[in-house]
C-alpha cells in the first residue's frame, strides 16, 4: 500500500493512471522481468498514393481493386480525417521522424534531391533514436529522401543532378544510420532522383559508374533498375521481419517508392487496372503492403505487431487526374486538390493501423490526427513521455485506437504546401493563407483571379470539397485560427512543454508583400 497523504497522491495520480495504463493497453508480460511486452510498430509508408487511391476510401469514385489494405481496414481501424504534415515528400518525413512540423527548418517550401545535405540535425531526436533507447532494434528500408552527407573525392561542391566527384567507396555520412536507425536499405531520395543506386547503412552497393534517366539523368550503378526498386523494398522488408527472433522488440519504417514517379509496374502487374499504368503500380503497391502483412502473420508476431498504412501526401498529377477522371477514378475522392496543395487533396491521407486483439476490427475514426504524431503515440505505448527538445508538435494517437477522445494540449492542426503557404484547421474549420491551391492545382498563385479574396475559410463539415469560401463573412473565425497558427509558430512548439525555437525566422503570409 503506497504511503501518500492526499496532496501527494493527487499528485501522483497521472503517473499511476499512466502505469495502469500501460498494462492495461499491452495486456502481456515479459515473465523476465514482469514488464509489458513492447509491441513491435511497423509503418508503411506510400508514396503519392492519394485518399481516394484505396477502394475502401472511395468505393463510390475508385475503381482500383486494392483487396490488401481493404483487408487491412477490415481487420484494424481506419482514420478518415488523417494528414501529412505536408504535401509533398521531404517535409512530412521529416515531421514522421521527429514529431515536429516541417516548416521549423531550413527548408520553407519544396523538397530536398539525392544529392542535398541532410535536414535532421545531429542533436535532433527522431522516433527511430527514441524507440532504440527503449530496447528496439530499428530498421528504415526503402526511401529517404531526408538528405545525406554523400563522399566526395575533391571539394567541389556538388551541382546539379550529375556530379562527378562522388567517392562510391567511402562512408556516407548523416543519414540513417546516424539518426536512430540500426539497420537501412534504400535510395538516397526519390526514385525520379539520382543516385540510382542502393545505399546499406552507410556504404554505396557498388558503384555509380554508369548513366541513367529515371526522368532525371545521372550517376547509377550500372545493374540499378528502378522497376526493381518496389519488389526489392518488399523482399527486404519480409527478410528482415524473418529474421526477427523475438529477442527485441523492433520498429521497421518503411518508405515505399511507388505510386511516385517513375510510374514503372513490375511486367507481372502490366495491364491489370482498367487504368493504364498509375492503376497497375497502385494494385502493386498494394500487393506489396499485403505480402509484408503476410510476413507478419507467418512470423507468428500479429498479435504483438502494430502495422500502420499510409501515404506520404495525396495523389501526383503526374498520375495522370485528368484521364483517370472520366473513366470515374477520383484520386482524391471527394477532396479538392492533389499533391503539393493547400487543399485536402493535397495531404489528407489514407491511414489504416492494424493491432490484433487491442483495435476492434473494422472500426472508424473521424478525429483530426497527423502523421507526426508517431513520436508520442510510440511514448504513450511504452507508457513515458517524449524527452524535452523533442517532438514539439506530436500528440498520441493512442486513446482514438480504443474509441476514445485523443486528449490533446495542439489547438489545432497546421498544413503547410510545397509553395510555403500554411493552413490551420481546429475542429470542422479550416483557415488557408493563400488566395488558390498553395501548390500545383488550378487556380494557383500565381494565375488566381487579382479580385480573389487573400485568404480562404472552409467550413469542412458542410463543404468538405472547399468550395464555399466563408473568409469575408466570417471575420471572426479567420481571426481566431490566424491567431491560434500565429501562436504556434512564435512560440516554436504546438504542444504543451519546455520552450522551444524554430530554426529560422518564419514568414507567416507569403502572399502580403
Amino acid at each position: 500500500m503506497l504511503n501518500l497523504d492526499a496532496t501527494r497522491l493527487v499528485k501522483a495520480m497521472p503517473v499511476i493512471l499512466c502505469l495502469i495504463a500501460g498494462f492495461v493497453i499491452d495486456g502481456t508480460t515479459n515473465a523476465a522481468d514482469n514488464q509489458p511486452s513492447k509491441p513491435n510498430i511497423v509503418f508503411i509508408l506510400a508514396d503519392d498514393l492519394g485518399y481516394g487511391d484505396v477502394q475502401c476510401l472511395n468505393p463510390e469514385r475508385g475503381k482500383i481493386p486494392t483487396p490488401h489494405m481493404d483487408q487491412l481496414a477490415a481487420q484494424g481501424m481506419t482514420f478518415t480525417d488523417a494528414h501529412s504534415s505536408s504535401s509533398v515528400c521531404t517535409p512530412t518525413r521529416y515531421s514522421i521522424l521527429t514529431g515536429r512540423y516541417n516548416w521549423r527548418t531550413k527548408l520553407q517550401k519544396s523538397v530536398l534531391y539525392g544529392f542535398d545535405a541532410p535536414l535532421i540535425a545531429p542533436d535532433r531526436m527522431t522516433t527511430a533514436g527514441f524507440l532504440k533507447q527503449h530496447g528496439y532494434t530499428t530498421a528504415i528500408i526503402g526511401k529517404w529522401h531526408l538528405g545525406l552527407d554523400l563522399p566526395l573525392t575533391d571539394n567541389t561542391p556538388v551541382k546539379g543532378n550529375n556530379p562527378q566527384n562522388i567517392d562510391w567507396d567511402a562512408r556516407v555520412g548523416n543519414g540513417p544510420v546516424d539518426r536512430g536507425f540500426d539497420y537501412f536499405y534504400g535510395i538516397s531520395a526519390s526514385l525520379d532522383m539520382p543516385p540510382y543506386i542502393y545505399i546499406e547503412n552507410d556504404h554505396f552497393v557498388g558503384k555509380g559508374t554508369a548513366t541513367k534517366a529515371f526522368n532525371r539523368k545521372g550517376p547509377a550503378e550500372p545493374d540499378f533498375e528502378a522497376v526493381e526498386v518496389l519488389p526489392t523494398i518488399g523482399d527486404k522488408t519480409v527478410e528482415f521481419i524473418k529474421q526477427h527472433d523475438g529477442s527485441k522488440p523492433f520498429f521497421a519504417y518503411v518508405p515505399f517508392t511507388s505510386p511516385h514517379t517513375p510510374i514503372l509496374p513490375s511486367k507481372e502487374w502490366q495491364g491489370k487496372s482498367e487504368l493504364g499504368k498509375y492503376g497497375d503500380f497502385v494494385m502493386q503497391t498494394d500487393a506489396v503492403v499485403g505480402q509484408i502483412v503476410e510476413a507478419i502473420d507467418q512470423a507468428g508476431i500479429a498479435d504483438n505487431t502494430i502495422v500502420i498504412v499510409t501515404s506520404d501526401n495525396g495523389c501526383s498529377k503526374s498520375a495522370g487526374i485528368k484521364n483517370m477522371q472520366p473513366k470515374g477514378h477520383f484520386p482524391s475522392a471527394q477532396f479538392r486538390g492533389s499533391k503539393a496543395d493547400l487543399w485536402d487533396g493535397g495531404h489528407r491521407i489514407p491511414f489504416f493501423v492494424r493491432w490484433p486483439g487491442h483495435i476492434t476490427p473494422g472500426s472508424q475514426c473521424e478525429q483530426t490526427i497527423c502523421q507526426l504524431d508517431l513520436m508520442a503515440t510510440c511514448a504513450d505505448l511504452l507508457g513515458t513521455t517524449i524527452p524535452d527538445g523533442a517532438g514539439e508538435d506530436s500528440v498520441s494517437f493512442l486513446p482514438a485506437l480504443q474509441d476514445k477522445p485523443i486528449q490533446s494540449s495542439r489547438a489545432g492542426l497546421i498544413h503547410h504546401s510545397i509553395g510555403g503557404y500554411f493552413a490551420y484547421r481546429q475542429g470542422k474549420w479550416k483557415l488557408l493563407l493563400c488566395r488558390g491551391s498553395g501548390g500545383w492545382s488550378s487556380p494557383n498563385e500565381n494565375r488566381v483571379s487579382p479580385n480573389a479574396p487573400e485568404a480562404q475559410l472552409y467550413d469542412m463539415e458542410a463543404d468538405p470539397g472547399e468550395k464555399n469560401n466563408l473568409y469575408l463573412t466570417q471575420p471572426e473565425v479567420a481571426n481566431r485560427l490566424l491567431a491560434l497558427l500565429e501562436s504556434d509558430i512564435t512560440n516554436g512548439r504546438s504542444t504543451e512543454g519546455v520552450a522551444a525555437k524554430n530554426d529560422v525566422d518564419i514568414k507567416v503570409w507569403k502572399n502580403r508583400k
